[in-house]
């Protein structure tokens, strides 16, 4: 049985698009899979906290030297890892805010890009240094966009900040087999808006059936 960790960042309980592809995949999951092993990991609206002095002095400390003021400091950073280590798959849903990702994600990414724990150094090869610790993951990024065209060869690519953002981050950390699902142009056509949910709920119901067991 597979392990799946939901992530949900989105600032808005209701209305939010990419809440409801989160809801479509659980559902459609469940479907497929009797007593489905789930995770769910609030960002959006939950205290996430910043990383700061002590967060970084403690991180770069070696595990060994840690006093109990450095381990407390990484408590909630070591929570989040550690589900992450957990999960056989990880469905991260954002919602694009000003080209990016809410603040409250980038805050997440910061607790859980830690050396040693989700990635090494290697100092042998400066141009490509990391060694993502992350290892058999699938990554499901379920997005929401305002307009369309952000992806490579789109008209918005270079306002992309977002999925180029995030499937960098998790490379680094060693996840590669990513697929991407997105709700785009919610602030245009209605029509063309409804066509799109519709295209993606489908798209999410046949990668769960044909990408993973």
């Amino acid at each position: 049985m597979k392990n799946v960790l939901i992530l949900n960042s989105s600032a808005r309980t209701q209305n939010s698009h990419s809440r409801k592809l989160t809801e479509v995949f659980v559902n459609h999951w469940r479907n497929l899979h009797d007593n489905a092993v789930i995770t769910f990991r609030e960002i959006g609206i939950s205290a996430v906290p910043h990383i700061n002095e002590s967060w970084l002095a403690s991180a770069f400390k070696p595990e060994e030297e840690r006093s109990q003021e450095d381990k407390e400091a990484l408590k909630i950073s070591d929570s989040y890892i550690s589900e992450l280590h957990e999960a056989d798959i990880i469905v991260l849903a954002a919602p694009m805010y000003n080209w990016s990702i809410p603040s409250a994600l980038k805050a997440y990414i910061d607790q859980v890009v830690r050396i040693n724990k989700t990635w090494k150094l290697n100092p042998e090869n400066m141009e490509n240094p990391y060694i993502g610790l992350l290892e058999n993951k699938t990554l499901f990024l379920l997005l929401s966009r305002g307009s369309q065209g952000y992806e490579k060869g789109g008209f918005n690519e270079h306002m992309n900040f977002q999925s180029n953002y995030l499937k960098t981050v998790f490379n680094v950390m060693g996840v590669h087999n990513i697929h991407l699902v997105t709700v785009d142009g919610s602030s245009f056509d209605p029509e063309i808006f409804k066509e799109t949910i519709k295209n993606s709920h489908q798209k999410i119901h046949s990668l769960i059936e044909s990408e993973v067991p």
